[in-house]
């Protein structure tokens, strides 16, 4: 009740702010993306760069709480990140594209914030023990007991008064307007005190029927192509009760049925009618499915073929400098209420 409560207050609080909204929101560099997120929170990103000022962070700090002992496998995730998003369409001469580590001012407003943030803070936010469960007791490290604190500073630095979150994301980021509200409460109003977005995008179901996700391998990545998309689709589970191709299928538990969904909106009645009939085998379904993805991908991969690592860096360098001549003033502001 108190989750939904505060989601309540997230969003009406979001909507008095949406005459002109700053938006920031980033991605950890985990390697390439895929589908799920092209549809979901990079479309999204590409229509900001239209309409709001817009900020994308390459989280990588965030990626070494997890990923410390790997560093080496970061910076060419950066590469293959940024690339996605520019054939998702997010416009780096209407955003700020940029690399977390390149911009100094995120640590050091994070160092100065956390002396005014109690243990407790921390150890209360849902996601810490449930990564630590999860992934093990050796990420339970400073650096990831703080992980909510510095995604404060990320969007603090920017000055930032919206973040599109989903419903998994509101504990962090309720725990960062709490840290605003106390440090403007003792040192005067100086930082932006963020408003949330809800953002919700469908659950795209990876190969194997599970929601699709790096760590189960059962992705279509955006930079695959068509023949390993293919590949993909064809090794896709569907209705286990549809053995034979004139069995009755059941679309609305077919992860192949939901792909159609995404990609191949006109026929979609159809061919729930003819899976439903048992008219439609899973083999041709799985060929139109396929046809349909890589169609609706080649624009996509196209423009990512057309981009390269140099340009990457260019761009980078680019969002950096644009962020910094904010955060530089952010941190000034923050240091000066603090009297240092």
């Amino acid at each position: 009740m108190q989750e939904t409560q505060r989601s309540a207050d997230v969003l009406s609080e979001e909507g008095s702010n949406s005459a002109k909204r700053r938006i920031m929101s980033g991605m950890r560099p985990t390697g390439r993306l895929h589908i799920g997120h092209l549809f979901g929170a990079l479309g999204q990103w590409a229509q900001f760069c239209k309409t709001d000022e817009a900020f994308f962070e390459v989280a990588d700090l965030h990626a070494l709480t997890t990923a410390f002992e790997h560093p080496e496998q970061i910076r060419h995730n950066v590469v293959e990140l940024v690339l996605d998003w520019l054939a998702a369409g997010v416009d780096p001469a209407r955003s700020a594209i940029y690399v977390q580590s390149h911009v100094p001012e995120i640590s050091r407003l994070q160092v100065l914030l956390s002396m005014i943030v109690p243990v407790a803070w921390l150890q209360r936010v849902p996601t810490f023990k449930d990564q630590i469960e999860q992934l093990g007791g050796e990420i339970a490290t400073y650096g990831f007991l703080g992980y909510p604190l510095m995604q404060l500073c990320d969007i603090a630095i920017v000055r930032a008064n919206t973040v599109p979150v989903g419903k998994d994301q509101l504990s962090h980021l309720e725990f960062g307007r709490e840290v605003v509200r106390r440090f403007n409460h003792l040192y005067g109003p100086t930082l932006v005190e963020p408003h949330g977005t809800l953002s919700e995008f469908p659950d795209v179901d990876g190969t194997d029927g599970r929601k699709m996700h790096k760590s189960y391998g059962n992705t279509i990545d955006i930079a695959d192509d068509d023949r390993t998309t293919e590949k993909k689709v064809r090794s896709m589970v569907t209705d286990p009760q549809k053995i034979r191709r004139n069995d009755p299928g059941r679309p609305e538990i077919c992860p192949v049925f939901s792909l159609h969904e995404l990609v191949n909106g006109p026929r979609v009645p159809w061919i729930e009618e003819h899976c439903r009939s048992g008219a439609l085998g899973c083999v041709d379904c799985k060929s139109e499915l396929a046809e349909r993805l890589n169609a609706s991908l080649r624009p996509v991969r196209e423009r990512r073929a057309s981009l390269d690592a140099a340009q990457v860096d260019e761009i980078l360098a680019d969002g950096a400098q644009k962020v910094r001549a904010i955060a530089v003033e952010t941190l000034a502001d923050v240091q000066t209420a603090m009297k240092i």
